[in-house]
């Protein structure tokens, strides 16, 4: 998935050789996810294979590299998987709506009741 520009800076120099290895080398061009995506539409490791069709769709497979804790600076192997793009959106689901919310307070000039006043 592209990086988001303003996120950019938050990604180590050597990002795509990082990706890499755990997209080919580790995953052997296959997606990782094991169902932690929330999809349910597949029962153990996902067959999707990078740049073939997609089980269900036939959209040609784009994978990816999901930080399992949404936070791009921790590039620890463990906090990574290799995942097609169906399940990495799937998976970050929760965080992209968790983040509207946060762009739309914002904007209105609104504080969440959780967050520290600044």
């Amino acid at each position: 998935m592209p990086i988001r520009p303003e996120n950019r800076d938050r990604y180590p120099r050597d990002w795509p050789d990082i990706s890499r290895r755990i997209r080919f080398d580790r995953a052997g061009g296959r997606c990782e996810c094991e169902g932690e995506c929330g999809r349910h539409t597949h029962s153990g490791r996902c067959p999707n294979l990078h740049g073939e069709p997609a089980y269900g769709t036939g959209s040609r497979v784009i994978l990816t590299t999901a930080h399992l804790n949404h936070t791009p600076e921790d590039c620890d192997p463990e906090n990574l998987r290799a995942m097609c793009q169906g399940c990495h959106l799937h998976y970050d689901r929760e965080h992209h709506a968790e983040t509207a919310r946060r762009t739309r307070e914002s904007s209105l000039g609104l504080v969440s009741l959780f967050e520290e006043p600044r």
